[in-house]
């Protein structure tokens, strides 16, 4: 059973989630917040797979949520969901772990499934806001900005390795990467698994901005 907590300062968007999402059969929502500041109360008694959390909130928003949130319980997946595609949300909700970002207006099928793939490990970002992020990863290059990545364990990396990380700097989901290398996808799974090890990165948002910031991602795929 999956465990999720809804954290949205609008009641009806708080009780419509959890009744959408209380008919899956391999989910329960366990609680709704409906601030930051309450998420974080709620978690020191019990903490969820994962917390679907709203952007715009007050006390504690969702960007700074994430970030506390995934300091004190890295294990908490998170996916934003928001009416707002706003490209510094975007980004940072990413930087600090969020594993996925959803507009609300996505379908009931899409986010269950977003769930379902970030509790198995995956990351899930809204078609739509995809290239907005890989845009962020390549101006924060330009710009001599970073985040907190792992440098060491590069020279480490097959040439397969190397090939899925330059595509995960580009945006590429496990499927399209496979078809782009002829690969299978348990194949890409297990090349994205070992180079995060290598590299010491927490996830596949992490690989991409390090693509970017070491200049894998502008490079060509390795045939």
């Amino acid at each position: 059973m999956i465990k999720v907590v809804i954290a949205d300062d609008q009641e009806l968007i708080r009780e419509s989630l959890k009744i959408v999402l209380d008919q899956n059969v391999d989910m329960e929502v366990t609680a709704l917040a409906e601030n930051g500041r309450q998420l974080m109360d709620m978690l020191k008694v019990s903490q969820p797979d994962v917390i679907l959390m709203d952007v715009r909130m007050p006390e504690l928003d969702g960007v700074q949520a994430t970030k506390a949130v995934k300091e004190l319980y890295p294990a908490v997946k998170i996916i934003i969901l928001t009416t707002f595609d706003d490209d510094e949300y975007v980004f940072n909700a990413l930087k600090y772990g969020a594993s996925g970002y959803l507009l609300k207006g996505v379908s009931v099928p899409d986010l269950t499934n977003a769930i379902r793939t970030v509790v198995s490990g995956g990351a899930m970002i809204n078609p739509g806001v995809v290239a907005k992020v890989v845009k962020l990863f390549n101006q924060m290059a330009k710009n001599n900005l970073s985040v907190e990545t792992g440098t060491s364990g590069a020279e480490d990396l097959t040439r397969t390795e190397r090939n899925i990380a330059h595509l995960v700097g580009h945006g590429l989901s496990n499927k399209e990467i496979a078809e782009r290398l002829s690969l299978s996808e348990g194949t890409v799974r297990n090349g994205l698994s070992n180079a995060l090890s290598k590299l010491d990165l927490r996830d596949r948002t992490q690989l991409a901005i390090w693509a970017v910031q070491t200049g894998l991602a502008a490079a060509e795929v390795e045939l």
